[in-house]
């Protein structure tokens, strides 16, 4: 199909705005998918996201779609994520767009991840098409939410869209405007360049690698390579999604599909880069977007009897279907060989956790999570410690800086004081507030990210029955008096367990952790110390009762030298040990720690 023919668009909005649900009625009234095959949220494959509500992954589908002039035309859709922990996902869909409509609940209005992904579509200079959907709702106020639209730059208050997405009320019409007023897209030369923006592993084909050929055309049996490598591989096999894989001849210049290349190690592959032919390469590369930037880090470490071989093999596997993902290598004394590994935040942590569990059958240990701060040395030298077993000694210190996020919090205006005073407490430092006429207030805060990555959102909704919500991105560091604490069982620091905090926080923290794992430790046949110290110092204590006391206790009937045996041995016992183990450490254990 000629170039003037296709459009390329993405549908961007706030967390359940009716995305999929759109979606499924751009499917429905292009006959992309047979009536009988047709389900509830269809790009929505995981299990997790149907269970969830929420979509955690970007997927894409090819329609064929008949205009009001009479013109068909080729759409290539990408359904995004609306969570703030997966804005990675809608960056690598707007880069294979030349449109995006911007969905807005019609009883809700502008939210804060609205307002975000409208900010990076008009970096990426795409044509944004402004659309209200659940205009069947009672609760629906379409007049108050244009007039919002004022405020928002880059929308067009006067054109904007009415529609149900559940009833397919005015959907058409929207196709119709795609048409109309998204770009076709544009090709400068003939030598191949795809961009390549999702990935993922199947075990007949290899890596199969989603892309939006922008130059040339890619068929199967081509010689390919990425432009940052030099060793090339060939196209087994290339086709559209349907949304299924579905063969196809060639892809040409504007059109988006997926390339299988039989590789089977994971970590050759490159997203966000370009493809070129081996044989006529091209020169520039398309680098349409920046890589994401983890902000949450924790440990990850095989379970029970399982091998770190296995988890390295389902890690690869999944870093390919999630770029935001980061992975690597590292040693705990007390638990062993795992992984270090960064996320965008405690849902992106969650949802890679049950990924692993159900995609790949992996049960693994997750430490408790950290955020990256910056440490300069009394020697001069600067530290990005993003594991708190590894950050230095106080005496070491000259300067130590924990990174703060600027935060974008929409409420309506009857919690202003609760939001203001969360904030507080999480070391917030405030910066405007702005009062609309719809009755939202806009409130801008520089909030520590450890505070904003641990249970603030929560914290948030809670306090807002459900109505506030949060954007934000990474601003600065910024000096703050850090510490960290070891927690100790029987006198052994447990490097799983250290955490770094603000010193005025320290205390109350460790006693509430030592307490809660009184509880959730095996227990022995003697009493077990848990501590917690910075430094040499001990702030917070509480021992693990001995077993052995519960043991003798129901009806010993022995004699009394068969009793002081038992005792003896579990002196000697209590002399003998030589550290803790992986087994001696309960998955509770880190939940407990999690909870605090």
């Amino acid at each position: 199909m000629s170039l003037a023919r296709i459009r390329n668009f993405c549908i961007i909005a706030h967390i359940d705005h009716g995305k999929s649900t759109l979606a499924d009625r751009f499917i429905e009234i292009t006959q992309t998918v047979a009536n009988r095959d047709m389900q509830d949220q269809l790009l929505d494959s995981m299990d997790i996201e149907r269970e969830r509500g929420i979509t955690v992954k970007l997927r894409t589908v090819r329609m064929q779609h008949r205009a009001a002039d009479g013109v068909d035309y080729q759409f290539n859709l990408i359904d995004t994520p609306g969570h703030v922990d997966f804005s990675a996902e809608v960056s690598r869909s707007l880069a294979t767009c030349e449109g995006a409509i911007v969905l807005i609940d019609a009883t809700q209005g502008v939210q804060a991840q609205t307002i975000a992904n409208v900010r990076l579509a008009r970096e990426q200079g795409l044509k944004l098409l402004a659309v209200l959907n659940k205009i069947d709702s009672p609760l629906a106020d379409p007049q108050r939410i244009i007039r919002q639209l004022y405020d928002v730059e880059g929308l067009d208050p006067e054109t904007v869209m009415l529609v149900s997405a559940r009833t397919g009320d005015g959907v058409r019409a929207v196709l119709d405007a795609v048409a109309e007023h998204v770009p076709p897209p544009e090709s400068q030369q003939d030598r191949l360049r795809a961009l390549v923006f999702d990935s993922y592993y199947d075990p007949y084909r290899g890596v199969v690698l989603s892309v939006r050929v922008v130059d040339g055309t890619l068929s199967a049996g081509d010689r390919i390579r990425f432009m940052s490598a030099p060793s090339g591989f060939e196209a087994t096999e290339v086709g559209i999604f349907r949304p299924e894989l579905a063969r196809w001849d060639r892809l040409s210049a504007g059109e988006v599909g997926y390339v299988a290349t039989g590789i089977k190690d994971p970590s050759f592959i490159r997203l966000g880069d370009t493809l070129t032919l081996v044989d006529r390469p091209a020169q520039e590369p398309i680098a349409r977007y920046s890589e994401p930037k983890p902000m949450v880090f924790a440990g990850l470490y095989p379970s029970g009897d399982m091998t770190i071989n296995t988890l390295r093999d389902a890690v690869q596997k999944l870093a390919l279907n999630d770029a935001a993902f980061r992975a690597e290598a590292e040693v705990s004394e007390a638990l062993g060989a795992g992984y270090r590994c960064g996320f965008l935040g405690m849902l992106h942590l969650d949802i890679v956790k049950e990924r692993l569990k159900r995609e790949y059958g992996v049960e693994v240990i997750t430490t408790a999570p950290s955020v990256v701060y910056r440490v300069t040395l009394k020697n001069g030298d600067v530290l990005s410690i993003d594991n708190p077993a590894h950050f230095p000694n106080p005496e070491m210190i000259e300067i130590a800086e924990e990174p703060m996020v600027a935060s974008l919090i929409q409420t309506p205006s009857d919690y202003i004081g609760a939001v203001m005073e969360l904030c507080g407490r999480s070391r917030g430092i405030f910066g405007t507030l702005d009062y609309g006429d719809d009755g939202y207030a806009r409130i801008a805060y520089d909030l520590p990210m450890s505070q904003m990555a641990f249970g603030f959102f929560d914290s948030l909704k809670s306090l807002t029955q459900g109505y506030a919500t949060l954007d934000y991105e990474f601003s600065d560091y910024q000096p703050a008096d850090l510490v960290r604490v070891d927690i100790l069982i029987e006198n052994q620091p447990v490097d799983a367990f250290a955490f770094v905090s603000v010193r005025e926080q320290s205390y109350e923290k460790s006693a509430d952790i030592v307490r809660r794992l009184k509880y959730v430790m095996p227990k022995k046949l003697y009493p077990v110390p848990l501590q917690a110290a910075i430094g040499s110092r001990v702030i917070a204590r509480e021992d693990i009762p001995p077993l052995r006391k519960d043991a003798l206790a129901k009806g010993f009937d022995g004699s009394m030298s068969a009793k002081n045996r038992l005792i003896r041995k579990s002196k000697e016992n209590k002399g003998k040990r030589h550290g803790l183990s992986r087994g001696d450490i309960p998955q509770e254990a880190f939940l407990a720690i999690l909870a605090v």
